[in-house]
């Protein structure tokens, strides 16, 4: 049997293009600190460095299972670009900060109902969007369903996913991967819209 441990990162990363899931095992092994470890100094946020960590691994399985990965010997900087990257959307996503000097002018916007967080609209359409996905999910196969049901409503990591239904990491991912795909295909039959679970 062969010690995928020995090989090197591009023999792996050819192993897993050709199907070998346990190949993409062994790269999370070696690199997965090092990613994290750069993530978390950017971001200084454990939950949103988790988020990260595990999208950048999910993007590195799509690139390299559709043969979009070129070999450039450098594997890690790759996953760290792939990080950095990612970071930067985060970022452009936050909504700018604005700093309002005058008093009167700070109570006037704080007042506005568009300002007041958690209103009682936003409870009701994330209540209808959370019955939504709910009513969707039993539509998927079962091992979807499980992926999604543990990393949506439980908050999983795919590493505990992947523990505690005996399955790799990889295969975690794949699995929610297709979840989404098939959520957002139902989504659009239904006018909705969903939040990036992936």
């Amino acid at each position: 049997m062969q010690n995928l441990k020995t090989e090197t990162d591009e023999q792996l990363v050819k192993l897993y293009e050709d199907g070998n899931d346990a190949a993409f095992d062994v790269l999370l092994d070696r690199y997965q600190k090092s990613v994290y470890g750069y993530i978390l100094t950017i971001v200084c946020d454990v939950d949103r460095a988790d988020d990260i960590f595990q999208d950048t691994f999910f993007k590195a399985i799509h690139y390299i299972r559709s043969h979009r990965y070129v070999d450039s010997g450098k594997f890690q900087a790759w996953l760290i670009r792939i990080a950095r990257n990612l970071i930067c959307d985060t970022h452009r996503r936050k909504a700018p900060i604005v700093d309002i000097a005058d008093e009167k002018e700070r109570a006037r916007v704080m007042e506005n109902p568009t300002m007041a967080v958690g209103s009682i609209e936003d409870d009701l359409h994330n209540a209808q969007t959370v019955s939504d996905l709910t009513s969707m999910i039993t539509y998927l196969p079962e091992p979807q369903q499980e992926v999604v049901r543990m990393r949506i409503f439980e908050n999983r990591s795919f590493k505990e996913i992947a523990q505690l239904t005996n399955c790799s990491i990889n295969t975690a991912l794949g699995r929610m991967r297709y979840a989404v795909i098939n959520l957002r295909r139902m989504a659009a039959t239904r006018d909705l819209t969903l939040v990036e679970y992936d």
